[in-house]
């Protein structure tokens, strides 16, 4: 019998995606024997799947960086409007469907899994790709919403939500399918706009809910003096400090070195650990003697197992792993930026766990109070489903 194929295309912004994408292609190899995974993966994406000898194709070269619109969308300071980067995206977006049309028509696949590859979940629906795959669409917030009164983005919100609306059409649930990576109560109960459905009520009409993806079991990272053994840290307090795939976090980064010395001068033995990321070089950091700064870190989910508290900025993947770890944390959404201030804030302030605060009104003294206020404390969030890849698994197994 002829082995089956199954494409994964991962989006490039940070690297969120990808780590959840390959925890799910994980699952998918133990519950279907005989399945060969691809992926078509842009940078920074395609660094762990490189690592963990995943077969990423040659056409991955191709694809348009996705990291850079949302860059240049960016306002000075700790700010990010994702409409802006939608309207600038939305060019670089026709080189990777030209991409995706070259790799399907040179090698059938069964399953193609888009993880918020817009553009072609776009294309599929306008009818300008034909393929005779399924096409499974990973979702992880159901619509935009506008942040600001300029008429101009409210406008350019609406009308993407009118898109939103049509995937009710678009997802048959046996050969399109949209997966929901959270919970139905990740959705705000809200309409997508005047005369537009109710975003929680389309989204259960299309979607199936498969809970939180993880790379990792929790409960194996219960005895943090084991992990820190591993890790090669100490006894002395630890806080991590990351800010994801982009280089749009760089302010958070410099917040956290001036906190450094007073908190500091309340925990002498204080260890900080600054995570750049794969795009932001260490050499642009002025960092005092006795903080340490680290580019890319391979499963940094192990350090934050390993911390008294953590520092980041409201990715979806960082502060869903620090609540499954039962982490104490402090996240700072970029401002301007919906899926970061609304879905994921609320969220988390449904599960209670993390510490919101707002970079705009943080000082390095108001952050070394709090720092000072949570390191070391009990997490009192509640726990979460952590079986969301195998949920998921089943679903892309199935249409196989």
């Amino acid at each position: 019998m002829a082995r089956k194929k199954v494409l994964f295309i991962s989006g490039s912004i940070g690297l969120g995606h990808v780590i959840r994408d390959m925890a799910i292609a994980n699952e998918l190899r133990k519950i279907t024997p005989g399945v060969d995974v691809f992926w078509l993966a842009a940078h920074p994406a395609c660094m762990p799947l490189i690592e963990a000898g995943e077969k990423l194709l040659d056409e991955s070269n191709l694809l348009a960086d996705d990291n850079v619109p949302a860059e240049e969308a960016r306002k000075q300071g700790y700010q990010l409007s994702l409409f802006k980067y939608l309207q600038k995206a939305k060019g670089v977006w026709e080189q990777n469907v030209k991409v995706f049309q070259q790799v399907i028509s040179k090698e059938h696949y069964d399953v193609v899994v888009a993880d918020e590859a817009y553009e072609i979940a776009m294309a599929l629906g306008e009818k300008r790709i034909q393929m005779e795959s399924c096409f499974v669409m990973i979702f992880d917030f159901f619509g935009l919403v506008a942040m600001n009164w300029n008429p101009m983005e409210r406008l350019g919100t609406y009308l993407w939500n009118r898109q939103w609306a049509k995937t009710r059409d678009r997802y048959d649930g046996k050969q399109h399918v949209a997966l929901f990576i959270g919970e139905l109560e990740d959705i705000p109960d809200i309409s997508l706009g005047f005369m537009l459905p109710n975003r929680r009520e389309l989204a259960k009409q299309i979607c199936k809910f498969v809970g939180y993806v993880f790379p990792f079991n929790p409960g194996d990272y219960v005895d943090r003096n084991e992990v820190r053994s591993k890790l090669g840290y100490g006894e002395e307090p630890l806080i991590i400090c990351a800010v994801g795939g982009t280089s749009i976090g760089k302010e958070l980064l410099e917040l956290c070195i001036k906190a450094h010395p007073l908190v500091k001068l309340r925990v002498p033995h204080l260890r900080m650990v600054l995570v750049c990321g794969p795009r932001i070089s260490p050499d642009t950091l002025q960092v005092p003697q006795g903080v340490e700064v680290k580019r890319y870190v391979p499963a940094l989910y192990e350090h934050f197992a390993a911390c008294d508290l953590a520092v980041v900025q409201a990715g979806g993947t960082a502060t869903l792993e620090l609540t499954a770890l039962r982490r104490p944390f402090i996240y700072f959404p970029l401002e301007g930026h919906f899926e970061q201030e609304v879905f994921v804030a609320g969220r988390l302030a449904r599960h209670q766990a993390g510490i919101k605060m707002k970079y705009s009104q943080t000082t390095p003294e108001l952050l070394a109070e709090t720092v000072i206020n949570n390191i070391g404390t009990q997490s009192a969030c509640a726990v979460i489903p952590t079986d969301g890849s195998r949920k998921a698994a089943m679903v892309i197994s199935n249409l196989l």
